[in-house]
């Protein structure tokens, strides 16, 4: 649980709920007499984690640009398509492992560094458990959407200012991002105490002592009632709230988090286990799960950026750079579709099922939201596929198709890596590592064989694969969703939870 509660009350509230809670699942409502600070002074909505009282706490603050320019490409350097689609494949593999440089010296030295895990571990700073799905969905459109406005850009400026106006562009706008971080960027990490370490620190009473009182509570209290609702339950008012809480909403950063670097007792450790941390969570299902949903989601929309100047340059259609260029806008329209609908409604389902169970909200609860979006995800890669194939007209493949993937990528990603975030919320950089390297490996590979596929096989057979591979990894969603707990189970005792 992200409460982080000592082991007496945590055993306490399983008596009380009469339900074993795991790594993951987090009580939302109050429970007997116990008190948590809410969203606001109406609501009864628990806030997960529980911010501190701090003044600075960060939860109170209120390369796929080349695909319209192959044929340039390949000109340029006297190489063919599949050896100008290697531009974009060793450039994912080195992102995807330049995390084991940027996520180690995020933890020891701050957040402020350009990489592609950051994000989502920053989300889990700045956002309570409730928003999440929202603020992790506007992540992947953000990182997706620029993949897609990439090719918008960079086609018309190859037509009229040539390809290198791109690249100098390109530089531009990293260096001034990279110096609006590094300067105006506030530190967000933030160290909640475990309660083994408040015990160590004498805020908390010695776990003898603890089990003694609740065992005294308990007898005292033995012809109690059984709790039978959460709501209405008397206790935490408006003013105590307040009381716990002043800052919640009205925070502001300090002098010290907007230092460039962070002070860090033993970076050498962190560094050591940030480095060790991502392989290790690949043997956690829930990760593993996370990681290829997230590969090969984000293939489907690599297909696209592949594939789009060797169909639409060639003839019947014959289109030049800029107007392949444009193409890219339906997928951004269908990454926006995503933002507007799968983290609102990921959020919602999640919490309708915690409302129903008693205020318990365990992480497996999201992942029915999958489902209208792998079928979505099925009918684009079908119509692309074919259309490819058949030649058809372009409207269908670009407006529908193109569509159907920009929504795709935007909602299976958010939700599958939500989940396991939800799960493993202390390692949540190293989580995002485990998945971008499974995605960025998957990805040089498939931009490695699909030019070789599609000339000796055409365009449905490795599609429709890939198409298969998404559907099949997706469809384990049934087994965690039933399951999930489970495989919380078997970790619940790793030390991941205590970092």
């Amino acid at each position: 649980m992200e409460m982080n509660y000592d082991e007496s009350v945590l055993h306490q509230l399983e008596q009380e709920l009469n339900v074993r809670i795991l790594p993951g699942t987090e009580i939302m409502m109050d429970v007997g007499e116990h008190h948590f600070v809410k969203s606001s002074a109406s609501s009864d909505r628990v806030l997960v984690p529980q911010p501190s009282d701090s003044k600075h706490d960060p939860l109170g603050f209120g390369p796929l640009s080349l695909a319209p320019i192959f044929p340039q490409l390949i000109e340029m350097y006297g190489t063919d398509l599949a050896g100008a689609i290697q531009f974009t494949g060793v450039a994912i593999l080195v992102l995807g492992f330049s995390n084991f440089i940027w996520v180690p010296l995020s933890t020891s030295f701050g957040r402020a560094g350009p990489a592609e895990t950051l994000q989502p571990a920053i989300i889990t700073d700045i956002f309570f458990l409730d928003r999440r799905g929202v603020w992790n969905t506007v992540y992947f459109v953000f990182y997706f959407g620029s993949l897609a406005v990439g090719p918008i850009i960079s086609g018309p400026m190859a037509e009229t200012v040539g390809m290198a106006s791109f690249w100098y562009l390109n530089v531009a706008m990293h260096a001034f991002i990279f110096i609006c971080i590094l300067f105006l960027f506030p530190e967000t990490k933030w160290h909640r105490m475990h309660p083994d370490e408040m015990r160590a620190k004498g805020l908390l009473p010695s776990q003898q002592v603890s089990d003694e009182k609740i065992n005294s509570t308990n007898t005292e209290n033995k012809d109690l009632e059984k709790i039978t609702t959460l709501g209405g339950m008397a206790g935490l008012t408006h003013t105590a709230t307040a009381a716990r809480d002043p800052w919640l909403g009205k925070g502001t950063p300090s002098k010290q988090q907007f230092k460039l670097w962070q002070v860090n007792p033993h970076p050498v450790k962190a560094i050591f286990y940030d480095l060790w941390i991502p392989w290790k969570l690949f043997a956690f299902p829930i990760v593993e799960f996370a990681s290829f949903v997230v590969s090969w989601s984000a293939s489907s929309f690599l297909t696209l950026n592949l594939t789009q100047a060797q169909v639409f340059a060639a003839p019947p259609y014959g289109f030049s750079s800029d107007a392949i260029g444009f193409m890219n806008f339906a997928i951004l329209i269908g990454m926006f579709i995503g933002l507007a609908t799968a983290g609102p409604l990921s959020d919602w389902i999640s919490m309708r099922a915690t409302r129903k169970n008693r205020g318990i909200r365990e992480p497996e609860m999201r992942l029915p939201t999958m489902i209208p979006y792998v079928l979505i995800m099925m009918l684009g890669n079908f119509i692309v596929a074919f259309g490819y194939q058949n030649m058809w007209d372009w409207k269908p493949i670009v407006i529908i198709g193109y569509t159907c993937a920009g929504i795709q990528v935007a909602a299976l990603p958010a939700i599958a890596s939500t989940y396991a975030v939800d799960s493993y919320k202390p390692v949540s950089g190293s989580v995002f590592v485990s998945i971008t390297v499974n995605k960025n490996v998957w990805g040089y590979g498939f931009s490695k064989f699909i030019t070789p596929w599609i000339i000796a096989s055409g365009y449905v057979p490795p599609i429709m694969t890939n198409m298969s591979l998404i559907t099949l990894w997706c469809l384990f969603g049934i087994l965690f969703f039933y399951y999930g707990k489970t495989f919380r189970k078997w970790t619940e005792h790793s030390h991941v939870h205590h970092m």
